[in-house]
């Protein structure tokens, strides 16, 4: 668990970084390539090719393609038509695509991971629901596909590396690499090449976000998935919000309605403990 916390806090900055300096200035699948190639740059120097099976390789890849290339397609493009308190709210669904997705491939249905992730949806829908922009079907949209992909990724991940004996530092460039073979072909088919970089500011957002948050915290965040069970996975999910918001509100000095944010906190925080008492009474 305290690899997903030390990554909540971590993520808490990325989403205000894109939302004030680079949505709208530099172009999207620019920013997602960048952030991508660095990530990527982090983790080759450990990659063990000759010991890492073909077929776990390419699992890897898929993966990575899912989770961080697409994701990120969808994801930064949300913010060209939503703020990003209303690009927080809809990061809600995140949980229960885990939950479902997990139950699933698992061809049951698990009622105690599904109530775990309505509890902690509960928390995030209660910290700021407000009224939404006039493109915010769009905005929705994009966002729901963006959390399909991290959901995927996430549990894809989990259920193939949870029992591995390979150290996972020395096969998680394979993760990056395919994402950036996804990253690199939108660039070349959707970029815009008058809406790159032009402050040291917008540079310096990229090379944080690509070695920091996606290189550094992709790989905790996907390692700690695969310590925790899929409650938990799904409540750390939401923490995210209130955690983003905090962000926003402490330095971008954005409004917001502190009594609905302790609230939801507070019914998130339950959310994880509900989650840990499942866990004993399973094991008893």
């Amino acid at each position: 668990m305290a690899y997903l916390f030390a990554v909540t806090l971590l993520w808490a900055f990325s989403f205000s970084l894109i939302g004030v300096y680079l949505a709208g200035q530099v172009d999207a699948w620019f920013s997602v390539l960048i952030r991508i190639a660095l990530a990527a740059l982090v983790f080759l120097p450990f990659l063990k090719v000759k010991h890492t099976p073909k077929p776990l390789a390419l699992k890897l890849m898929l993966i990575g393609a899912v989770q961080l290339g697409a994701m990120y397609s969808f994801y930064y493009h949300s913010f060209l038509y939503l703020s990003v308190p209303e690009v927080l709210l809809f990061t809600v669904m995140t949980p229960l695509y885990i939950t479902l997705l997990n139950d699933a491939l698992e061809k049951h249905f698990n009622p105690r991971f599904f109530i775990v992730a309505i509890i902690a949806i509960g928390g995030a829908v209660a910290i700021r629901y407000e009224g939404i922009s006039s493109d915010f079907v769009l905005g929705l949209l994009l966002v729901q596909a963006a959390n399909l992909c991290f959901a995927i990724g996430q549990v894809a991940y989990k259920r193939l590396m949870s029992n591995s004996t390979l150290e996972h530092k020395s096969v998680f460039g394979w993760f990056f690499i395919g994402a950036l073979c996804v990253a690199l072909v939108c660039y070349l088919l959707f970029g815009n090449t008058d809406k790159l970089p032009t402050t040291t500011t917008q540079w310096s957002v990229l090379i944080y976000l690509g070695i920091v948050a996606s290189g550094f915290g992709y790989f905790v965040w996907n390692k700690g998935a695969t310590l925790v069970n899929v409650g938990a996975l799904a409540v750390m999910n939401n923490l995210l919000i209130p955690a983003g918001i905090i962000v926003n509100v402490l330095i971008w000095n954005r409004d917001a309605d502190l009594f609905r944010l302790a609230i939801g906190a507070g019914i998130i925080l339950a959310a994880l403990l509900v989650n840990q008492y499942f866990n004993k009474s399973a094991i008893k």
